[in-house]
This record gives C-alpha cells, structure tokens and sequence, in this order.
C-alpha cells in the first residue's frame, strides 16, 4: 500500500506535466484531501472549476484507471478501515446507530440521484424501450442483481426483453441485434470491460446503447446513446445505497413503461399473480 506521502507526492512530481484544467483538479485535492475522498467525480469538478471528463483525465495522468481507483488510493491513506465498510460509521456505532447512518446514506441516495435525473433522458429511454423490437438487458458482477432486477420488470409487461450476466453471451446476443433493437449496460463505475464492449458490439449493428452508472466520466458513457445515472458517497461502489438509487431508477422505468400500456400491463400482471396463487399457502 502506498504511503499518503507517496500518493500526494505523486501529484507534485507530476504537477508541471498537467494541463491546466487538471492542475485545478490537483490543487483542489491537495488542498483538501480529506473532503476529496468522500465526493463524487461531479463534486470534485464543480469544486475544482473543471469538466467531468477533466477530473478523469487529471486520475489517468497520475496513472490510476479512473477516478474510482484514485479515490480508493487515497482514501486507503487518509481513511480508517472502517471507512470501506461504511463512510460514515464508527468502529463503537450500536446496531441502530449503524441503522441509522445506513439509511440516511440511502435517502440522500435516492435524493441526489432524483435531482440529477435528466427528464429528457429518461422521456428517450421509455420511448426506446417501449418500441425495441428487442431489449437486451447485461451486467456483470455485483451489477448482476440489477440487471436481474430489470429483467423482471420488463418481461412483466411483455416486452421482448433477455438479460444476460456471462461476458461471452452478452457480445454473441449483442452481435444479433439491429436496428430497434436496445442494449441496456448496468456498471457501477462505468469502467469494467465487459459492458462497454458489449455496447460497442449492438451499436456496430444499429442498436441503441442505454447505460445506467454512477460515473459521470466514465468509457461506458462515451459509448452510450443515452446515459441514466445514480448517485453514491462510499467508497465502495457496490453498497447499498448505490444500489438501492438503481433500482429506484429500474422501478421508475417499469412504472413509466406501464402507464404507455395501462391495459394490457393490468391484464399482464393479474394473470402473472393468478398463476402464482397456486404457489401461496
């Protein structure tokens, strides 16, 4: 692990090698270097007078991935242990008080990613997913159970929607796509592999891209048609309250879908609960 001297120093040593808008990013973080590791990437450039994209490229001069791995760098220099399990607990919290901070984490979530909701964005993802021809739904790793979760809201009104989670799969599905048809990419941080390899493929082919993350900056944004973000504070990027802002996004287009198709998403889902009726005690 490096040392909080190493990681700073590293900032100095490549201080004169920055542009000018990455040095605004590097003078911000050395001046509060504290603050930095608890703020989103869109915190950081508002503070820092800078883009999004400029606080990406000031972590990847410094030679981190993104600015999730430079976060996590200086936070393991900065922060106790404890912080990777939960920013705002304390190694003596009681169960309600980590209950307590648990789910203020969550509202202030759901809050944030509310505000930041861009109405026009999220009018073109119903509308291209309410006329896909076919939907394809992937995520990979700890994004697996929202891209599951997804699924299940959509097949419910029965669109023609798959979800799949092996890496391999998602780019022999997205190679059959065409023109109408949708890929829906779930990453976290926006930097895994998979996913936007997985896009780039549909969209070689004329589908419509539709990313959900909450990296603002990030290789799967560039290569989304339309992105839908949600807000996290930890520094664990799969916690729960970043996941619980994503789903509140999942039911927000389930419930968007159903309103366009108010009859049948009724008829559906009285049958789907008759069926399962058999299975209740």
């Amino acid at each position: 692990m490096e040392t909080k001297a190493r990681v700073l120093s590293r900032i100095h040593s490549l201080y004169d090698k920055l542009s000018p808008s990455e040095r605004k990013v590097a003078d911000h973080v050395l001046a509060h270097p504290e603050e930095v590791i608890q703020m989103p990437l869109s915190l950081l450039a508002e503070k820092s007078g800078v883009s999004d994209p400029s606080v990406l490229r000031f972590c990847r001069a410094l030679g981190y991935r993104g600015y999730l791995d430079f976060k996590v760098a200086l936070t393991q220099d900065l922060a106790a242990p404890v912080k990777f399990i939960h920013e705002a607990v304390e190694p003596g919290d009681a169960p309600v008080e980590v209950a307590q901070k648990v789910f203020a984490a969550a509202n202030r979530a759901l809050l944030e990613t509310l505000q930041g909701l861009d109405a026009a964005v999220l009018e073109r993802a119903v509308e291209a997913l309410d006329r896909a021809g076919r939907i394809l739904i992937i995520g990979v790793g700890t994004s697996t159970p929202i891209a599951l979760a997804l699924y299940n809201r959509l097949f419910r009104l029965n669109l023609p929607v798959w979800v799949q989670t092996d890496s391999y799969l998602q780019l022999m599905h997205a190679a059959l796509l065409g023109e109408g048809d949708v890929v829906f990419g779930i990453s976290q941080t926006g930097a895994s592999i998979d996913p936007v390899l997985t896009l780039k493929e549909a969209k070689k082919h004329g589908a419509t891209a539709i990313a959900l993350t909450s990296s603002l900056a990030s290789p799967i944004t560039e290569v989304a048609d339309l992105t839908l973000y949600s807000s996290y504070h930890e520094l664990r990027p799969e916690a729960a309250s970043s996941r619980i802002a994503q789903l509140a996004i999942v039911e927000t287009l389930y419930v968007a879908l159903s309103l366009r198709r108010l009859e049948t998403a009724e008829a559906d889902e009285r049958r789907i609960w008759e069926a399962l009726a058999a299975k209740t005690l």
